[in-house]
């Protein structure tokens, strides 16, 4: 065993509630929580008015490097990942050109990773039309799953699946126990409803009606039940859709679920005509809406929290023109999340171990990754410092990610991430920098290299 550090800390956020208490890592692996007290000189002691929170697991990251490095690339994605407390993010498959849909595609995202991270990188694959042979490739290559779009996914490089497509997809996946993760909106219905063009948010709402996301589940649910394979729904933003699942679960089905910040802290009835920074689909919904979601991750049929981060240029975003049917939809808030949420959570009363719960360790499970997201020995010593009550104003020329553009721009968030800890060591100190990690080893896989 190499040397010990311990992190002393009031308020430790463990599986089993906040403590006081010692975390004892070597090697890079927490080897023991100890009485805060009792425990050998500290490496670091904590201020009174910090947390220690496991390092965050950000499942849906869209990085697109290679081929659209111009909208984001990894060296920034991952530096804006650790200035947000999060010390995994996993990769989408799509906006990067070659898509995640082969090995040889994940092989050449391995390598435009190599040598860039500032925290661990793991990489769905996409399942697409044409690609069932691939799939069991790639999750013998270590993606942790496959994402695929039930709609166009706004890139013609990663076209969508028609039910019957959907449904040879996850035969194949459900064959080696994979898991089939997607975007849930129904064409029909978004074919049927009025265009999204000009300025009007409320024009652009009416575009993608809740209805949309309850017959795209609807959709799944019925394939899961008939392929046994395990789903999981991204980014939900319809509470409409909460019965069905809350259902479905009930009855058994490997169904699971997410939602993002933004739906959880942002309001229809807040957002200005012409700030497409708020664009994203499925949209921003109503403050009912919001609501339900909430109730939703408290009783259990959400699972997980996580950013969607989905960055483009400021071109792309129609700024001047403000027309929602132009611009990309997309909110990059993965150096954000963590306080976004706790901003929300603490004005309802929500604790910071049900945050570390839909943040880190639920991520971290519906992903593979079970040597990280949650502070207890044996585990990766993965770790946040944060000021829960510490405020601040959100700058865009304070973020890290490539372009300054956030619907969080001029709010005031509750919660102030001090330091990133990446397997023991401060996040950019020392020879540790950011792996590429698999679902299959949880180590750097061995082709691709680690930085």
């Amino acid at each position: 065993m190499g040397e010990v550090t311990a992190i002393r800390g009031r308020r430790v956020i463990t599986p089993d509630g906040e403590r006081a208490a010692t975390v004892l890592l070597s090697d890079g692996i927490i080897t023991g929580l100890a009485a805060y007290p009792d425990a050998p000189p500290a490496t670091l002691t904590l201020a009174v008015d910090e947390v220690l929170l496991p390092g965050l697991v950000d499942s849906h990251v869209h990085v697109n490097e290679p081929g659209r490095t111009e909208w984001e690339g990894f060296a920034t994605a991952t530096a804006a990942a650790a200035a947000g407390g999060v010390t995994t993010i996993v990769d989408m498959p799509l906006n990067s050109i070659p898509p995640t849909v082969s090995v040889p595609a994940l092989r050449a995202k391995q390598a435009a990773a190599a040598g860039q991270l500032a925290v661990d990188v793991a990489f769905w694959g996409g399942a697409v039309p044409g690609n069932a042979g691939d799939l069991r490739p790639l999750h013998e290559a270590g993606v942790v799953g496959f994402k695929c779009f039930l709609l166009p996914s706004g890139v013609d490089e990663f076209p969508p699946l028609n039910p019957a497509q959907l449904g040879a997809a996850m035969t194949e996946i459900a064959s080696f126990g994979g898991l089939l993760i997607a975007h849930a909106e129904d064409p029909e219905v978004i074919a049927a409803a009025p265009g999204a063009r000009g300025r009007r948010y409320a024009d652009f709402l009416a575009s993608r009606p809740p209805e949309a996301e309850q017959r795209a589940i609807t959709t799944l649910l019925e394939q899961a039940r008939r392929t046994g394979c395990r789903a999981h729904v991204v980014h939900l933003a319809s509470a409409a859709a909460l019965p069905a699942l809350r259902e479905a679960k009930a009855a058994g089905l490997p169904v699971t679920a997410e939602t993002c910040p933004h739906y959880l802290t942002l309001r229809a009835e807040d957002v200005p005509d012409g700030a497409t920074q708020f664009k994203c689909c499925p949209p921003i919904r109503d403050d009912a809406n919001r609501d339900a979601l909430w109730a939703g991750l408290l009783d259990g049929t959400i699972d997980c929290v996580v950013s969607d981060h989905s960055p483009c240029t400021v071109a792309a975003k129609r700024l001047d023109t403000g027309d929602f049917g132009d611009a990309w939809g997309g909110i990059a808030s993965v150096q954000l999340g963590l306080p976004a949420v706790w901003t929300e959570a603490a004005r309802r009363g929500i604790g910071l171990d049900r945050v570390a719960a839909w943040m880190a360790a639920a991520p971290a499970a519906l992903t593979g990754l079970a040597d990280r997201g949650a502070i207890a020995p044996g585990l990766r010593a993965d770790l946040c410092v944060f000021a829960p009550d510490e405020r601040f104003p959100v700058d865009p020329a304070a973020l890290r990610h490539r372009h300054p553009v956030t619907p969080y721009a001029g709010q005031t968030l509750r919660g102030v991430v001090r330091q990133t800890w990446l397997a023991g060591r401060p996040a950019g100190s020392g020879p540790r920098a950011g792996q590429l990690i698999s679902a299959v080893t949880g180590a750097a896989p061995s082709t691709g290299g680690a930085s």
